[in-house]
């Protein structure tokens, strides 16, 4: 990359002037009249060096290699700025066509097994907007750290256990006995959405009358259809939009196994718990919690919490060195205690994270839609996904910072125009495509080419967005922010559609239009990449 090589020939000249080593920061400029790239390294390290900030610039300046920079200036009280040479855009250019099966790529991740948790909705309901975007967002950062060189491992958690599937069991039992004409209430904070009636009229039709009263036997009965046909349709929604699972993991399996008990044995052996008021409380203030919360409830049954600390020790076990949950930030008490509780077990801090998100909300003709879940008002992902697609649905989903709350704008989603962000980022994609058609040549063909002609402001700012794909992935992985990623890629569309509109590809200058053709392979490829790790399809024609 640009910005590394600048790094490590800063880095030569302060090793040179035998200097204690610094952290030397290189950026973009935001405005061309002060390079293409800058540093503060003369003012940081004017200290060590005992010389004014500008003295510094000019000894750092004198130990520069000759053939990076058309020109470096000293600006302001100190600050360098570098204006590349043509060359060695050219060079960055060459250097990524070698490598393009390995373009975004690095080995940072070295192997190791990372697992990433996500979507994660309890079997009461239907997948609903949220959790499309959990399930975006999930999905790309999955697809982010494979990059980076991790063994992924995509993970869904069914809280299929507790007090919310017996409501749910209830709930459903309430409409099968309204399927044969009796009426009945739906206990408090119950599940009300119309989607029990399906299941509930498949029951009637099946069992008749045999369970009039909500036994044992029924309460077993309503609660294993009711998580089966429910986690069934889930899966379904997530087959729809495109996500695959390598585990779909069941939270009764750490009862049956009796891993619960145990968590909170190692959590007791540890000292990290204590006794009041008959319950069994989580000393997490204590290991950086933000508050102390209880494990075990004084009639004995767990918390999620407890059982939560149990599915993360599991994680452990099957030998992942880390663990990313993507989660909704109503959650952030609880991963708190959950990071507290494995600090108390000794688990390495860099173990958990937590990819939090807010909320989403959808908007159409300018207002914002009211749902409910278990007032059963919302909007389903299926629904959504059935109008728009799988593409249009992932990018809106991501294409803003998690930690911002989402207004999914229905009415720019449906627009069938180039105002529409998928179909612009897709187009170019499908525009370079048809240039090679037109040209009757593969992308494949154009390795070699002379770069040379490449020389006008468009082209070579198409270049350094180029070189900049690999960075973006990597902190778009490390940050938990998939939406730079799709930032850039609506960058790179804008910047190609304004040089396609300004220059013919396809001319009568053979070595230009070779040349314009390795730069549209190059674009081909981190389109292509950035569209597959978003979760989308890149359409060769539309």
């Amino acid at each position: 990359m640009l910005k590394q090589t600048i790094q490590n020939a800063l880095t030569e000249a302060w090793s040179r002037l035998g200097h204690s080593p610094i952290e030397i920061d290189v950026r973009e400029t935001d405005r061309p009249e002060f390079g293409d790239y800058a540093t503060n390294l003369a003012l940081v390290g004017a200290r060590v060096a005992g010389l004014p900030p500008r003295r510094l610039a000019e000894r750092v300046l004198d130990l520069l290699p000759d053939d990076l920079f058309e020109r470096v200036e000293i600006a302001g009280p100190g600050f360098i700025n570098f204006f590349l040479r043509r060359e060695t855009l050219h060079r960055a250019l060459e250097e990524f066509l070698r490598r393009e099966k390995a373009a975004g790529r690095s080995g940072i991740g070295d192997g190791r097994c990372l697992q990433v948790e996500f979507v994660s909705s309890n079997p009461t309901g239907p997948l609903t907007v949220g959790h499309g975007r959990q399930a975006a967002l999930g999905d790309a950062l999955a697809a982010l750290y494979e990059r980076l060189g991790y063994t992924v491992h995509r993970e869904y958690y069914f809280n299929d256990e507790g007090r919310q599937i017996d409501l749910l069991a209830e709930s459903l039992w309430v409409r099968y006995r309204e399927r044969l004409g009796e009426a009945r209430e739906i206990p408090e904070d119950g599940y009300r959405g119309e989607y029990l009636v399906a299941i509930a009229e498949g029951l009637a039709a099946e069992c008749g009358d045999a369970y009039a009263t909500f036994d044992d036997s029924a309460r077993r009965r309503f609660r294993r259809e009711a998580i089966d046909r429910i986690s069934e349709s889930i899966r379904e929604d997530l087959r729809r939009m495109e996500v695959s699972f390598d585990t779909w993991f069941s939270e009764a399996t750490l009862h049956e196994r009796g891993a619960v008990g145990e968590a909170l044995a190692a959590l007791c052996a540890g000292g990290a718990v204590y006794e009041r008021d008959g319950a069994v409380w989580l000393r997490a203030e204590e290991h950086g919690g933000a508050k102390d919360s209880v494990l075990v409830r004084s009639d004995g049954r767990p918390t999620y919490l407890l059982v939560d600390i149990a599915y993360h020790i599991d994680k452990r076990q099957r030998g992942f060195d880390r663990v990313i949950d993507v989660q909704g930030a109503d959650h952030q008490v609880e991963q708190t205690c959950v990071k507290a509780a494995l600090r108390a077990l000794g688990y390495p801090e860099e173990f958990l994270q937590y990819a939090v998100h807010q909320f989403v909300s959808l908007k159409e003709g300018g207002e914002t839609l009211r749902m409910s879940t278990r007032a059963g008002r919302f909007v389903t992902l299926r629904d959504l996904i059935d109008e728009l697609g799988p593409d249009i649905v992932r990018y809106f989903m991501v294409a803003r910072k998690p930690e911002a709350h989402l207004d999914f704008d229905l009415d720019l989603a449906r627009a069938e125009s180039l105002d529409n962000p998928v179909t612009y980022i897709q187009y170019a994609y499908t525009r370079i495509a048809s240039i090679f058609r037109k040209a009757g040549r593969s992308p494949e063909t154009v390795a070699g080419a002379d770069l040379g002609p490449l020389d006008v402001p468009e082209e070579l700012e198409l270049i350094r967005r180029l070189d900049r794909f690999g960075e973006t992935i990597e902190v778009a992985a490390l940050s938990f922010a998939p939406h730079l990623l799709a930032e850039y890629l609506h960058g790179l569309a804008r910047a190609f559609h304004a040089y396609y509109d300004a220059h013919r590809v396809l001319g009568s200058d053979p070595g230009r239009t070779h040349a314009r053709l390795a730069l549209l392979r190059a674009l081909h490829i981190v389109i292509s990449e950035s569209l597959a790790i978003l979760g989308m399809h890149a359409p060769e024609a539309m």
